[in-house]
């Protein structure tokens, strides 16, 4: 293994809980990488407060601050090349990325789905309507996905999955809850994976 961290960037909207999970693995040497840069395209996000916290370089890049899409999609790509980054995280990003960061990071931008992919996904599935929609298909478990970014949303290769039982008293809070802490366990092992190459997304990518 190399002896030079994976550098990442993280794109987030709202708690971050996922991001400061990712934090922590890389601090604590789990991970053999580490944060570079946050970009939310909600200022008053929570995740830019941990960023801060932690130190870590955090900019706020939304359509208020980038009116043409166009313009945004270029503004994130340099700030993830600007700090050097090499993997991107989606943890809780609520957009989707223009055509300029998916070129320039093909294969290296990971999502989180709060679902077993492929079913389950696509634009509007997220949040409770994905566990809603698990539970009213009366699926007996559901789980968390982890896939590379493509063009389409929910679509690209799965890297790593991991099933989480549905109970009999469930609800879209309570499945959710649990299919969150399992988030946090499944992203930090497979960001471990890939910095340590056990997991390559290119190959990945040729298999799908």
């Amino acid at each position: 293994m190399s002896s030079k961290k994976l550098a990442i960037g993280v794109l987030s909207s709202h708690g971050g809980t996922n991001l400061q999970t990712i934090i922590d693995s890389c601090k604590s040497g789990q991970i053999d990488a580490e944060v570079r840069v946050v970009i939310c395209n909600n200022s008053k996000a929570t995740a830019m407060e941990r960023a801060r916290r932690e130190g870590i370089p955090c900019f706020h890049l939304s359509s208020k601050t980038h009116i043409k899409p166009d313009d945004l999609d270029v503004a994130i790509t340099s700030t993830l090349v600007d700090h050097g980054v090499e993997l991107v995280a989606l943890a809780g990003y609520m957009k989707k990325l223009g055509h300029r960061t998916l070129d320039r990071y093909r294969r290296r931008v990971l999502n989180v789905h709060p679902a077993l992919l492929p079913k389950f996904g696509g634009q509007g599935m997220y949040g409770l309507r994905v566990h809603q929609a698990v539970l009213d298909a009366g699926e007996t478990v559901s789980g968390v996905s982890i896939h590379i970014v493509d063009e389409k949303y929910d679509h690209g290769p799965v890297v790593s999955q991991l099933e989480v039982p549905i109970l009999e008293d469930d609800a879209p809070e309570s499945l959710a809850e649990r299919v969150l802490a399992q988030e946090h366990i499944l992203y930090s092992e497979t960001i471990k994976d890939i910095a340590s190459g056990k997991i390559d997304l290119d190959e990945l990518s040729q298999m799908d």
